[in-house]
């Protein structure tokens, strides 16, 4: 009995270990763009199982890709000081354990999408590969960027099926805006990693560009971004209240740039987290607010 009790301390150990090494905190990048696709799509009534499993799937879909992602970076992150740190490279969360949730994590993504619809279930294999593979895109190309942007976005594109059974154009504003957004986003983060990068040989905006050059990019992409998002409105009939969140988005954007120059990276964290944070909530705000209390606008979908 003993053992038991700390065989099941030691798996909770590990389980916490792991939430926080996923940094489960940062599915609010997702989460938000998701839900909003799906009030979009409902017409605000998604119904209460649907809502559940659409969960399900984005938050144990961005666990495994998180997992997945520390397991296969680990001689990386070994090497790199900001990051050497980390469970899997001090020891306190084992690799096997890490490899055991992201299988967990997998099956429970494919569980959720068998529940939500047979085009969820046969897309789940795309989505996957998307979100795994992204790991692997820094050895090659500099657009890893932008294809963690792919893999986020992924979110609305699922809810969108996930109501109505098939993909259409109307969301694809919406994904573009995410691609943009967390492209944008990440190159700011990626800033700190620029010599780290060239030294190993890794593939980044900042490391082949320069900081400087990298946040004029990254401007660039969150101006498109927030292009996007009123397209978004556009192509879905939302009203007022939606684009004035967007409006309100473009402008903490701005402010977001203003918290990181090229010789001063101290907050990145606080434009990387915070600000991104909230800019995706105020967009899921924006949107309920229209969908509820315009539901004339909304329906016009």
């Amino acid at each position: 009995m003993h053992d038991r009790r700390l065989s099941l301390c030691g798996g909770l150990k590990s389980l916490v270990l792991t939430m926080g090494m996923i940094r489960i905190e940062h599915t609010l990048f997702a989460m938000p763009f998701c839900l909003a696709a799906l009030l979009v799509a409902s017409n605000g009534r998604p119904g209460w199982p649907l809502l559940l499993w659409v969960l399900v799937a984005l938050t144990s879909a961005r666990a495994a890709a998180m997992t997945f992602n520390r397991i296969v970076d680990l001689p990386y992150d070994a090497g790199n000081v900001r990051t050497r740190q980390r469970h899997l490279v001090v020891g306190s969360l084992s690799r096997r354990f890490a490899t055991g949730f992201l299988l967990v994590s997998v099956a429970v993504f494919v569980l959720a999408a068998w529940r939500i619809n047979d085009l969820a279930l046969r897309l789940s294999p795309v989505a996957l590969l998307v979100v795994l593979g992204y790991s692997y895109t820094k050895r090659f190309t500099q657009l890893s960027h932008f294809i963690l942007g792919l893999g986020l976005s992924l979110a609305p594109l699922g809810a969108w099926v996930a109501v109505l059974g098939r993909l259409e154009a109307a969301p694809l504003p919406l994904a573009a805006g995410v691609i943009l957004w967390v492209g944008g986003f990440d190159i700011i983060y990626a800033c700190q990693d620029a010599d780290f990068d060239r030294q190993y040989g890794l593939h980044s905006i900042p490391a082949r560009l320069g900081v400087e050059r990298a946040l004029a990019l990254s401007r660039l992409a969150h101006f498109g971004s927030v292009l996007c998002l009123a397209g978004f409105g556009v192509t879905t009939g939302l009203g007022s209240a939606y684009f004035a969140g967007v409006t309100v988005a473009g402008i903490l954007v701005v402010y977001e740039h203003s918290l990181v120059r090229p010789d001063d990276l101290t907050r990145v964290n606080a434009a990387f987290f915070t600000m991104n944070s909230i800019i995706s909530l105020l967009i899921l705000a924006a949107t309920a607010v229209d969908v509820y209390a315009f539901p004339r606008v909304a329906a016009a979908l």
